[in-house]
């Protein structure tokens, strides 16, 4: 007998009334997502923490405050994934998202699909980060320590010209969908690309296989 996937509970923190709504058709979509509870302001996200969402999808900006604010409360008082999806895209927001405990950073203008896939790779203990994001981040590395000291690396296979070019239209925001309709290539080829990608970079998440290939050199957006 074949065992049904767990459907998993999604609580969702978003004060535009569209924008939620898009959320929720989004993860409703889903046959192994569900929604369980939204909130428009942090002070009705705090209540919704004792139903035990799986995961938060939160807003930053916010009526009576921040989520980056309400994301350290979440955490200290479930086991709750939060993945942010926000407007806002500049390196401190990022850092700081990341830093007060976010599992994930996804950008608003991301696709259905995108959205979608870092709910799923949140849930399964990756940390998606969106192309742009992870640009951010490395511009931070770079200007927290503009002449790092050399330290000994595993050698890591090289990526092939197919492997970057798919990353190269990651950087861009596009989903796997759309990554196969630019390269010409079914769906199923850019998967199993990715796992490649992946397993060279020793990664879990497109954005952070954007940002190790840029480290390396491998990348240029």
């Amino acid at each position: 007998m074949i065992q049904a996937e767990p459907i998993h509970r999604i609580a969702v923190l978003e004060d535009d009334p569209h924008v939620l709504a898009h959320f929720v058709d989004i993860i409703s979509a889903s046959p192994t997502l569900e929604i369980c509870a939204t909130a428009s302001t942090i002070a009705e996200a705090r209540a919704m923490i004792p139903l035990a969402p799986d995961l938060v999808l939160s807003d930053i900006g916010l009526p009576d405050g921040s989520g980056l604010d309400f994301i350290p409360e979440l955490k200290a008082r479930s086991s709750c994934k939060a993945l942010v999806v926000t407007a806002f895209g500049d390196r401190d927001t990022v850092v700081t998202a990341l830093s007060a405990g976010a599992d994930g950073y996804l950008l608003k203008d991301s696709s259905p699909d995108v959205i979608l896939e870092g709910i799923q790779v949140t849930l399964m203990g990756g940390a998606p980060i969106s192309a742009s994001a992870a640009v951010y981040l490395l511009d931070h590395l770079r200007q927290r320590d503009p002449d790092p000291v050399v330290m000994a690396e595993p050698v890591l296979e090289h990526l092939t010209p197919r492997e970057i070019e798919l990353l190269t239209v990651f950087a861009r925001g596009q989903s796997y969908k759309e990554a196969a309709r630019s390269l010409g290539i079914s769906p199923l080829t850019v998967g199993n690309h990715v796992k490649a990608i992946y397993r060279k970079l020793e990664v879990n998440s497109r954005g952070a296989a954007v940002y190790a290939a840029m480290r390396r050199g491998d990348l240029q957006v």
